[in-house]
């Protein structure tokens, strides 16, 4: 076989086995998506960001809470105001992630009244999960996670709703790790 013969196969070889191969196509990331009123969130979603290598999104209100805001033994303070109007939907600040970029979304929150904040409601609705694994978890000193999330499943249709979990504040990377083993992530 002379020189020219030889590369042609080999570049032949190498394009059956580029067909061949499965595909590392967009979606195949995780992405950690989360509201923080106080930082507790937020800090579980940094460490299961570094847990599983994924990206990460604040889901942020166009204007901040302020401590007022979110005194909920306050019946005219402004959680408490949106909290009892179930048709509440507070605009988010700044564009929302591109969600073609992943295949699995974890959405974090603290739980307010029983359920997900409705600043969260807002981000599920506006954002496509068609052909997602979504995996609610919620920080709480307290409340447990129950259907926290039921309100936001039934906003994003299409997507595979994964059991949530309520996580510490110190929730650290053998329990994240442990947890995404028991879910089949990653």
């Amino acid at each position: 076989m002379n020189r020219r013969s030889f590369l042609f196969c080999l570049g032949a070889m190498s394009a059956c086995a580029m067909f061949n191969r499965p595909a590392l196509a967009a979606g195949n990331s995780i992405l950690v998506t989360y509201f923080s009123a106080t930082g507790t969130t937020k800090a579980v979603a940094e460490a299961m960001a570094r847990t599983f290598g994924a990206d990460l999104y604040a889901i942020t209100p166009e204007k901040a809470y302020t401590n007022a805001d979110l005194d909920w033994h306050d019946k005219t303070s402004r959680s408490s105001i949106e909290m009892a109007d179930g048709k509440s939907r507070p605009k988010l600040a700044g564009p929302l992630p591109d969600m073609g970029k992943y295949g699995t979304v974890f959405i974090g929150y603290p739980i307010w009244w029983g359920i997900a904040p409705r600043i969260v409601q807002t981000f599920v609705e506006q954002c496509d999960f068609k052909g997602k694994k979504v995996i609610p978890f919620c920080t709480s000193g307290s409340s447990p996670f129950a259907g926290s999330a039921d309100l936001l499943s039934a906003a994003a249709s299409g997507a595979e709703w994964l059991p949530g979990k309520r996580l510490d504040s110190r929730a650290g990377s053998e329990e994240l790790a442990a947890w995404a083993k028991e879910l089949g992530v990653k």
